[in-house]
């Protein structure tokens, strides 16, 4: 029984969603799995469109895990000092490089990218589903913590581990690795803070439409 008081098969129902949105890269531009790595740390509590504005000047500097592992704080630290909480980031990245020493030695698997400094769930699900690995979770950011509970899926929390374990429970495996991203691009497209239902491929089987619009 889900939030509508009727069984819905969510499979189902969000099947439009992910074709719409499958296979489309994440925001963050990175190009390769390395800048991507440093890039979702970096963009923890601030903007894409932030890490990406200084990403070019980083990597012209620090092409690979190896060439960051021999630079130290001050060095690194004015290529990212516009980044939200940039000090404790700068050594959370120092001993991820010093750690790892190649992008070869990247890990992708949830058990050992969550080991690494400054890696939660959310970030090692990007990682996984942006190098086409198999998902071991469901991406949960800020946007899904939004409109998942928007559409009915699950109750609403602002706890993103909470948000994606309520997702895994309802959500079928096969789909994990697309739907995170696709109800992402969905929050920031179309479900934003203020909404535009109006547009919104979900409304017919949105419980927010339902109960605020309708």
């Amino acid at each position: 029984m889900n939030l509508f008081g009727e069984t819905k098969d969510w499979a189902e129902v969000l099947k439009p969603l992910i074709k719409k949105y499958k296979g489309k890269k994440h925001p963050l531009d990175y190009q390769n799995t390395y800048q991507l790595l440093v890039m979702v740390v970096l963009s923890a509590q601030d903007s894409d469109a932030n890490i990406n504005k200084i990403a070019a000047l980083l990597f012209e500097n620090f092409p690979t895990l190896q060439s960051l592992s021999k630079t130290d704080s001050e060095k690194f630290i004015p290529y990212i000092s516009k980044v939200r909480n940039y000090p404790t980031k700068a050594n959370w990245l120092l001993e991820i490089a010093r750690t790892i020493k190649k992008d070869e030695n990247i890990p992708l698997s949830m058990e050992d990218l969550t080991a690494l400094k400054g890696i939660g769930r959310k970030s090692a699900n990007v990682i996984l589903r942006e190098t086409g690995h198999p998902a071991e979770g469901i991406i949960a950011d800020l946007h899904v913590i939004r409109v998942a509970p928007r559409l009915g899926i699950i109750n609403e929390s602002k706890d993103g581990n909470k948000v994606e374990k309520e997702l895994m429970k309802v959500l079928p495996n096969k789909i994990w690795s697309e739907i995170g991203m696709a109800i992402s691009f969905l929050g920031r497209e179309i479900c934003r803070p203020n909404p535009k239902c109006d547009i919104c491929l979900m409304a017919d089987d949105c419980l927010y439409y339902k109960t605020h619009v309708l």
